[in-house]
Parts: C-alpha cells; sequence; structure tokens
C-alpha cells in the first residue's frame, strides 16, 4: 500500500496521533473521498456527503477530540486482502482486495477514534448503516468485520455475531465467514469450527463468532461487534435493542447495519436510513437535495454511513450513467450485461418494477410491488384549476371511497377534454379520448397531527398548502387536504363540495363502494341532490351488477349486454390512460403518494389486477377513488356539453 506524505504541520491545538493541519499524511480513505467529491467517482447524495463529513473531520476533528489513526485503519485494510480469501464461482479462494469504495468504509470504521476523559483512544463509530444495491458483496464485507473482531481488534472474551430477522436469515452472513476460515490456511489453522453441517460457532482463543436471532437467544449477550443483515426485511427494532442493550460491557462496540433499500416508511430500517442520511448531511432537517451542513449533535458522531442512492431527477430506466450511484463495484463484481437486463425486466414487466428500482437502485419505493413508476407519473402531473378551467362542462364521471377515523376520505372526478391519435401495439393508429382528473381528500383535523407520525407523511402541511394553477399561483379555498375538526371525516364536509361541484358543473355518474355510503346518501338528500349513483366495489372478485337503464339501452341499441363497474377494469384503464399520455392529472402532493403508493394484487388465474390497501404502505384512497372515477367515465357515453340546465332536467340515466 503507498501512502503519499508531505511535510506535516502540528499545532498546539491538536492532540497527538493522526491529527494533523492539513497537509497531512493520506491513504485510501482520503484518496477515495477526494475523488468522490472531484466527481472522479461517480457516487450518490449520501455518499458525498458521508465524503464531505471525513474531508471536514479530518481538518476539524481535533476541536470534538477526535483523530484519524492511519496506521490503524490500513492495517485493517492489510487484513482483508493479506488474510482473507473470497468464496463462490469465479472468485473462490481469491484474495479479498478490496474496492476503493470498500477501503473507504473500512479505514473510516478502524481508523476514526475519539478520546474518552481519561485520555484512551477507542472506535468514534460504534454504529454502521450500509445501504448498497443486490450484488456489491455486503454480506462478504460484513463477515470480514467479524472474523477482524473476533481475531483481530484486541478485544478479549470477544463476542461476535451474525444477526437476522430470524435464525435463518442470520446464518446467510455467518455462512460467508465460515467459508473466509476454509479459504485461508492463516485462519483454518487457528479457528476452531463447531457443529457439522451447518457449522454454527467459530471460536479463537476465548472469543466467537456465531449466528443469533431474537428467539433464539437463551440469555443476554454481550456483543462486541453485532453484525445486522438485511435490515429492511426485520419486522420491528427488537433484535438491534437486544443486541446494543448488550453493549454496556464493552468499551468499543460496533452495531454493522447492512441492506437493500425497503418499502415500509413504519420500518426500523426506515427509521436508521433516516438517521444515517441525516447524519451524513450533518442536519437534522435535510432539503431536498441533502445539502450538506456539517453540524453535530448527541449522537450523531458515534455514526458513520453509507447510504447509497439515486440523485432525485435520475431515472436508471433511462439513463445507465446513474447506476452505479447504487452500485459501487459496478464493473467489478456485477457486471453491466445484468443491469441491462434487470432493467428491461422492469420496463417490459410493470409488476416487477419496485422490487428491481428497491434491490438494484437503492429506491425507497412507496410498496413491494410497481405499478406505474414515478417518472411516468410526473408526465401526466399538471397544475390546473378544473373548476375555473372546465365551469360549466359536465364531469363524467366520479369516485369516491369513504373512511371512518384512519383512512383518507377521497372524491376523483374525470372529464373528456379531447382526442389524441395513438398508435396501439398492433401498428395501428386512432384517435381516442383525453381526460382531466383531480381529487380531493379529507381527513379528521383533531388526530391528523398523532396519525402523521404513524403514517410519516406531512398530513398538517397538506392541509395548509394549496394547489396552484398553470401559472403557479395558489388557488384560493383548495388545500391540497381538508381537515375540518373532529375525530371522523365530517360527510356533511363531503356531500357539499358534491354540491357545489354538482352546480356549477353536472355529474354525470358517481362510483361509490358500499362502507358508509348510505351515511353519505342521507347528507346527499339533505342538499338535494339526485345525480346518478352506481356501485363500483373496490375487490378484485366481484363486480357490481349493469343498472336497469344501462340493459334497456343496450337492448334498444342491440348492442352487447353492459357489464357492471369493478376495480380490475377502471384500474386497467387508468393505467392505459397514463401510459400513453391521455390523462391529465392535477399535481398534488396527496395525490402522487397515493398513486405512488398503491400495491398491485393480482388474480393468478386470471391475471387481473387491483389495488389491495391491505398491504399498502400508504393511504392510497385517493389512487382508488382516481381509478373508480376513471372507470365510470370512461364507460359512461360522453355527457352532452352544451347546458347544465339541459342536462340536469334531462340526465343520461335515473337509477
Amino acid at each position: 500500500m503507498t501512502i503519499k506524505k508531505t511535510q506535516p504541520r502540528r499545532t498546539s491545538a491538536a492532540p497527538s496521533g493522526d491529527i494533523i493541519d492539513p497537509p497531512y499524511p493520506t491513504g485510501p480513505v482520503d484518496e477515495y473521498a477526494e475523488a468522490v467529491l472531484s466527481g472522479q467517482i461517480v457516487a450518490g447524495p449520501h455518499v458525498r456527503n458521508s465524503c464531505r463529513r471525513h474531508k471536514q473531520d479530518r481538518a476539524e476533528g481535533h476541536k470534538r477530540g477526535l483523530r484519524f489513526n492511519l496506521s490503524l485503519a490500513l492495517k485493517k485494510i492489510s487484513v482483508f486482502e493479506d488474510v482473507l480469501k473470497l468464496n463462490g464461482g469465479q472468485f473462490e479462494g481469491k484474495p479479498f482486495l478490496l474496492h476503493t469504495s470498500q477501503k473507504f468504509k473500512v479505514g473510516s470504521l478502524f481508523g476514526w477514534q475519539k478520546q474518552t476523559p481519561e485520555g484512551d483512544w477507542l472506535r468514534r463509530f460504534r454504529r454502521y448503516y450500509g445501504e448498497e444495491g443486490k450484488g456489491n458483496g455486503k454480506s462478504p464485507f460484513a463477515g470480514g468485520i467479524g472474523i477482524i473482531g473476533m481475531m483481530l481488534d484486541g478485544e478479549e472474551r470477544a463476542e461476535v455475531y451474525a444477526a437476522g430477522k430470524d435464525k435463518a436469515q442470520a446464518m446467510v452472513l455467518f455462512r460467508d465467514a465460515v467459508a473466509m476460515v476454509d479459504q485461508s490456511p492463516a485462519l483454518a489453522s487457528r479457528v476452531e469450527k463447531s457443529g457439522g453441517n451447518p457449522v454454527w460457532n467459530l471460536r479463537y482463543r476465548d472469543s466467537f463468532f456465531r449466528p443469533i436471532s431474537r428467539e433464539g437467544a437463551s440469555s443476554g449477550p454481550r456483543p462486541y461487534i453485532a453484525l445486522c443483515d438485511e435490515l429492511h426485511e426485520h419486522p420491528n427494532g427488537d433484535v438491534i435493542e437486544m443486541l446494543e442493550r448488550g453493549f454496556k460491557f464493552r468499551r468499543s462496540p460496533l452495531l454493522l447495519m447492512i441492506t437493500n433499500s425497503g418499502s415500509d416508511r413504519n420500518s426500523i430500517c426506515w427509521a436508521e436510513h433516516q438517521h444515517a442520511v441525516k447524519v451524513a448531511a450533518g442536519t437534522q432537517t435535510p432539503d431536498d437535495d441533502f445539502t450538506y451542513v456539517g453540524e453535530v449533535w448527541d449522537g450523531s458522531d458515534d455514526t458513520f454511513s453509507y447510504v447509497c442512492a439515486l440523485d432525485k431527477d435520475d431515472d436508471p430506466l433511462t439513463d445507465p450513467s446513474c447506476w452505479i450511484k447504487a452500485n459501487p463495484l459496478l464493473g467489478v463484481i456485477l457486471k453491466y450485461e445484468y443491469l441491462e437486463g434487470v432493467v428491461a425486466q422492469a420496463k417490459d414487466i410493470p409488476s416487477k418494477r419496485n422490487g428491481i428500482l428497491r434491490l438494484h437502485f437503492c429506491v425507497w419505493t412507496e410498496s413491494d410491488t410497481a405499478w406505474i413508476p414515478r417518472p411516468l407519473l410526473e408526465k401526466v402531473m399538471a397544475d390546473f384549476d378544473p373548476y375555473v378551467e372546465h365551469a360549466g362542462k359536465i364531469i363524467n364521471g366520479a369516485g369516491l371511497d369513504l373512511s371512518g377515523t384512519k383512512d383518507l376520505t377521497s372524491a376523483a372526478f374525470c372529464i373528456e377534454t379531447g382526442v389524441k391519435r395513438v398508435k396501439k401495439a398492433d401498428g395501428t393508429e386512432a384517435d381516442l379520448p383525453t381526460y382531466d382528473l383531480w381529487a380531493e381528500s379529507w381527513t379528521p383535523g383533531d388526530t391528523m397531527d398523532e396519525r402523521s407520525k404513524v403514517d410519516h407523511v406531512p398530513y398538517r402541511l397538506w392541509s395548509e398548502s394549496f394547489h396552484k394553477d398553470a401559472d403557479g399561483n395558489d388557488i384560493p379555498g383548495q388545500p391540497y387536504l381538508n381537515a375540518p375538526e373532529g375525530g371522523r371525516v365530517r360527510f356533511d364536509h363531503v356531500a357539499a363540495h358534491f354540491a357545489r361541484v354538482d352546480a356549477s358543473h353536472g355529474i354525470g355518474e358517481l362510483g361509490y363502494d358500499k362502507y358508509s355510503y348510505d351515511k353519505f346518501q342521507e347528507e346527499l338528500d339533505n342538499y338535494g341532490l339526485s345525480f346518478v349513483t352506481v356501485a363500483h366495489p373496490q375487490g378484485g372478485k366481484r363486480r357490481a351488477k349493469p343498472s336497469e337503464a344501462k340493459v334497456e339501452a343496450a337492448k334498444a341499441a342491440d348492442l352487447p349486454a353492459p357489464l357492471g363497474h369493478w376495480m380490475p377494469g377502471s384500474v386497467a384503464k387508468l393505467e392505459e390512460l397514463i401510459l400513453e399520455e391521455r390523462v391529465r392529472i392535477r399535481r398534488s402532493p396527496v395525490t402522487l403518494t397515493a398513486l405512488m403508493g398503491v400495491h398491485i394484487e393480482t388474480d393468478p388465474l386470471m391475471g387481473n389486477q387491483w389495488f389491495n390497501k391491505s398491504k399498502a404502505t400508504v393511504r392510497i384512497d385517493p389512487a382508488v377513488a382516481a381509478a373508480m372515477a376513471v372507470g365510470v367515465a370512461c364507460d359512461t357515453p360522453a355527457a352532452p356539453q352544451g347546458s347544465i340546465d339541459d342536462f340536469l332536467s334531462n340526465p343520461i340515466m335515473v337509477i
């Protein structure tokens, strides 16, 4: 290992060791940070921030009692490269030559130290959170850290644990460590293995390394190093809590958490992710760009993070140049050809998109099963005021999804706006109708702050922010979220909105789910509203019966018998409109969050798809209402647009 050296210049404020004012001896950790910050190495926003943090601490860390022990960092890096061996396939038996990003991580974890009041220099970073794309060597890296902790970190009676959501998952990481021992003669002659197939314990003198899970811990462990694998799969923080309780017996413990990105924002993984990106940015309130601030608060100095992520405008499905931000070992152990195949799958099979974005490109998706990727949704989002732009025009279809105390109540409206020539899959072209679509949502005002913490969405901010018109001006009286007082959604407020819309436009047909609809109908009756209402079930197995009026109209026109509304048909129609860009959706964070968060359920026999509320990780009621409105609008003959009075005196159909 070559170390670049320049003439050091010490100051009276600098403690002994490697903390000196620049210029100072540099090594692979400094070199990686400089290469990332100069753009020589492409990295995402959080890795860039981790490099900025390292550089700032190199210059100023001595003021907080920190030092970077370069010689110790180099020793631990050399253990990987001179002692440890890889296993499996083309890497079987080869030296563990660390990638530059891995040297940055190893060197940071073991090189950074903090001085105690007694004058001892101990490990600075007690917690590590690493988030990278699948196939970037996270598990072998963690296994190597575990072996170092058991044998080569100076801890007597060290206890090292590989932890998972269960024993089976813990064994995945542990098997990598066992294989490293088997591959290395230097280790195999010194480490005792217990168990047959599989091996369940490694021992070196009075220290050991073994897998552990919450249910398998018979007594309180006293870990020196705890390696927590695939954190996004953990149902809660019990395993981490158990391990960190045992740290009180150690002076320099380390909790190392490795994971892919997840989808559950109520999870321990999301909480650790949020903490990690804030620590890297040096602020507890980062902006959308994660601009580096460099502040320190209680507990932040103990955490080192290496969080791979795309920048906010990156699209991995169309721009391969951003892939390396989520995959630092791309071109080393992860091949471009493999990711090309993965991206092709994501484009061709919508149900796989979210899983691919999450596992391979470090995108925290709102659900595991993809529906429409955000870039495509953004293409059809627009700022407009439908109540002004479409004043006097009859709304073709509306959808209503009612709620009680927790979910949102949402109403969506869809109006036909013209035609667009579309090229179909068979190569032919057709003029097909275009639509404007918008949603209104309500939530109980008295409980929205409490529910914001549980749902991890800013209900109050949404209720205080307003829709924009095409010129970017606030639309008076139209917040993104309506939050009337009370502990339940006030159906009279919802009915009042329908009364205003019906008076100014006219509603061709309203599709509704039966939940609580009788109570809502009473509120409609109080306003004297009598537009057409039709059942629209929300599940994927049940289709509503068509109205008698539609049946009779079909007979009179000698057309096939009509079918009733159902969710798979409405979801398919909404998807078609979005993908063909034949719909313009009023921009709203409430609507966008719901559309991004839908969980798609698929009938394994027929292939029909619908939204599953119970498996979604956010409130998707606006998306449900939007699909219902589109389904109704596309199934309803275009309403005459000449006069609202004419329409109200002669509606399309009456039930």
